[in-house]
């Protein structure tokens, strides 16, 4: 191998480091787009370089080195932190290039949060969901996790609905949106034999981890909500409004596979809720079903020729309490005569 270009190399960060001072990025005001900008441009000029080849495995240590000598008040310049860099660059530059205007979007989101996304993501049009997911909803590190590894990309939007027949066009697309199959339950302290009603007892004591997973402009308005229909009562399950689409959202749980009499009853719901609680500004209601399986085929044909606009998901619940937990704590009363001891 020729002898390393040292002279070069140094050459080559001072240029770098430059770049760095000319855009005012100073350790405690950092703004976070101008950050990243950085951060990009630092990755594209890592991914080309000829030094990498020069420096073998050390390549990412000096270069850490150097900058840190050359930029002592400035923090991010690991090994590590390089690495990601050139993966941030490589990961979005073409999009870029085809898509400039997703700059703003994804030079607003923390470092971070980008390096879940790159840790996470598959490919390019996944990580871009998640950034505009965090862009839209100003979510925290735990948040992004959750969903990175709890699927969200491959489930958003994907219920089985009959919304594009029932719904205007400009409103069927950004319900579709709003519901997901499956739902992730895994949040619930529940065992595993448990009922139907057990279910939706812990939806409720977990409101809102069951709206987080709903997704974001989810209000929840209340459960068995109590409607008189001519001589009647009936009583929803969940009852919710969307801010997004402007509308209430009945949600039926069922602990159960799909039946195609479902679609009925919760048709029932929201033609009531139209009827009695919808206003004048308000979009048509819209009903969710979440069981516990489904066969597709079925759930389309019940939802061919229904006039009301209905989807139909499934629910995700892996996580349950043993049967023998509760019983394995000790009583108030152990608990007291320990603490005498």
């Amino acid at each position: 191998m020729n002898s390393i270009d040292i002279k070069g190399f140094k050459k080559w960060v001072n240029s770098i480091s430059a770049k760095y001072k000319q855009s005012q990025i100073k350790a405690a005001i950092k703004v976070n787009s101008e950050m990243l900008s950085f951060y990009f441009e630092l990755g594209k000029e890592i991914s080309y370089t000829s030094f990498k080849a020069e420096y073998g495995s050390k390549f990412y240590d000096n270069l850490s080195k150097e900058l840190i000598k050359n930029l002592p008040n400035v923090t991010g310049l690991s090994p590590k932190n390089l690495r990601y860099m050139e993966k941030f660059y490589l990961l979005y530059k073409d999009k870029l290039q085809i898509f400039p205007q997703l700059v703003g979007q994804l030079f607003s989101v923390p470092w971070g949060h980008h390096r879940y996304i790159i840790d996470k993501c598959k490919n390019v049009d996944e990580a871009l969901f998640f950034v505009n997911e965090v862009h839209k909803n100003n979510w925290s590190r735990d948040v992004l996790l959750n969903f990175l590894d709890t699927n969200l990309y491959k489930r958003e939007g994907k219920a089985i609905t009959n919304f594009n027949n029932q719904l205007p066009e400009e409103d069927s697309d950004l319900a579709q949106q709003i519901i997901k199959d499956p739902y992730n339950f895994d949040f619930l302290s529940i065992g595993k034999n448990y009922d139907e009603k057990e279910l939706k007892d812990a939806l409720i004591d977990n409101i809102q981890k069951f709206m987080l997973e709903l997704g974001n402009g989810f209000a929840f308005v209340g459960r068995e909500k109590r409607l008189l229909v001519g001589q009647t009562e009936l009583y929803t399950d969940l009852l919710f409004y969307n801010i997004k689409i402007h509308a209430y959202v009945v949600i039926e749980v069922k602990n159960r596979k799909f039946k195609p009499e479902d679609v009925g009853q919760l048709g029932a719901y929201v033609a009531s809720v139209n009827h009695l609680l919808k206003g004048d500004r308000d979009n048509d209601t819209i009903g969710l079903l979440i069981c516990k399986n489904k066969d597709k085929v079925v759930v389309k044909y019940s939802l061919e020729n229904y006039n009301i606009p209905v989807g139909v998901s499934s629910f995700e619940l892996e996580k349950f309490i043993p049967e023998d937990f509760k019983g394995s704590l000790p009583t108030i009363e152990e608990l007291e005569n320990e603490l005498k001891d």
